[in-house]
């Protein structure tokens, strides 16, 4: 994805790379915040917001570690970084946007433990791109997760509503809905590895 530019880093973003439905990143508020599209693009939202700045902080923070031999602290600097922005995102949202704030519950907090996100500001450093890249590939794994949520909240308001056998309602219809959708976004590696390979 290196030498890639910056609108097909975007196309791998959202749907080749897609960090819930391809690297299954980020499952915990996917499945337990996408119960309604609103909760789902707040959290989204969310989660894009921290993951541009938590890339755009911890790059070139990244570097001075390095430049220091201290790679070794890269984990725990990188979860730092990204509990401070969950902070100000969790302020922000319960001062200006309260039943947001209440509807996403435990799972705002739980951002700073969302792999997805510490998993793209690792990735970015691991697969060697540039500042510019890393934060269009950080707003670009970000709005692919926006569009598995709002996806999968689709497909679960559909499901409420359906007549589904007992021994498959909740968790079991969720989790089958959940590879279904995942199984859809196989058919972009075809199209973005056609279009760039």
């Amino acid at each position: 994805m290196k030498n890639y530019g910056f609108f097909a880093i975007i196309l791998t973003g959202i749907f080749t790379n897609n960090y819930i439905l391809s690297k299954f990143l980020g499952i915990c508020p996917f499945l337990g915040v996408s119960k309604k599209t609103k909760t789902a693009v707040g959290m989204s939202l969310a989660v894009i917001f921290v993951m541009v700045m938590a890339t755009a902080a911890t790059y070139p923070l990244n570097t001075f570690l390095d430049n220091h031999d201290l790679s070794y602290l890269q984990t725990i600097v990188f979860i730092l970084v990204i509990a401070t922005l969950v902070q100000f995102v969790e302020i922000t949202m319960k001062k200006f946007i309260p039943s947001l704030y209440s509807a996403l519950g435990i799972y705002l907090p739980l951002i700073t433990t969302n792999c997805a996100i510490l998993g793209v500001t690792i990735l970015n450093i691991d697969e060697q791109l540039s500042y510019g890249q890393s934060l269009v590939n950080a707003f670009a794994c970000g709005l692919g997760y926006l569009v598995a949520m709002v996806m999968f909240s689709g497909v679960r308001e559909r499901l409420e509503s359906a007549e589904i056998p007992k021994f498959l309602k909740g968790l079991p219809s969720t989790l089958i809905a959940a590879s279904l959708v995942s199984l859809s976004f196989l058919g972009f590696t075809g199209l973005v590895e056609g279009i760039f390979g």
